[in-house]
């Protein structure tokens, strides 16, 4: 097997990685919201800072690290309207996705803490993480569709 397609390999299961992990998270943490639920909401917030350390992190760094070798490979230019739109998107994914990191930590203390406390409802504040957590991630997906469609497609110069 050729350097080539290992790296394309690796490349797409990393890509793979980032949208099955996302779109997981995103749907579980959303249901067991739904849910009001506080100990299916403990669990799941428990579970979902877990899974962005476990999957989504090291996805994220294979797909920096396998692009730009990727790109070296092919000969792409990295001043090119094709990398310099992708690399814009990945930023912005990172710029929503470390707040959204340091949010779930805060919306599974938020949970535990009303799960421990016996009260059986959620801090008001859980409710505001959600909604910037939601408004954070929602923006930052359709980023990572952009550049999945950019990868396929290749509508714009790459040299």
């Amino acid at each position: 097997m050729s350097s080539y397609l290992l790296l394309k390999m690796l490349h797409i299961l990393s890509a793979i990685v980032v949208m099955g992990t996302g779109a997981g998270i995103a749907f579980f943490m959303f249901m067991a919201n739904r849910s009001s639920n506080i100990v299916a909401i403990a669990v799941t917030a428990r579970h979902v800072v877990l899974a962005d350390w476990l999957f989504t992190a090291p996805a994220v760094v294979m797909q920096l690290v396998t692009g730009i070798l990727l790109m070296q490979t092919l000969g792409y230019s990295f001043t090119s309207m094709w990398f310099l739109t992708v690399i814009v998107l990945f930023v912005f994914i990172g710029v929503c996705w470390l707040p959204v990191v340091a949010i779930q930590y805060r919306l599974k203390a938020l949970a535990e803490c009303s799960l421990a406390t016996g009260g059986g409802v959620l801090d008001p504040k859980f409710i505001k993480m959600m909604r910037l957590w939601t408004a954070l991630g929602v923006p930052a997906f359709l980023a990572i569709l952009g550049i999945l469609w950019l990868m396929v497609f290749k509508p714009l110069p790459l040299i």
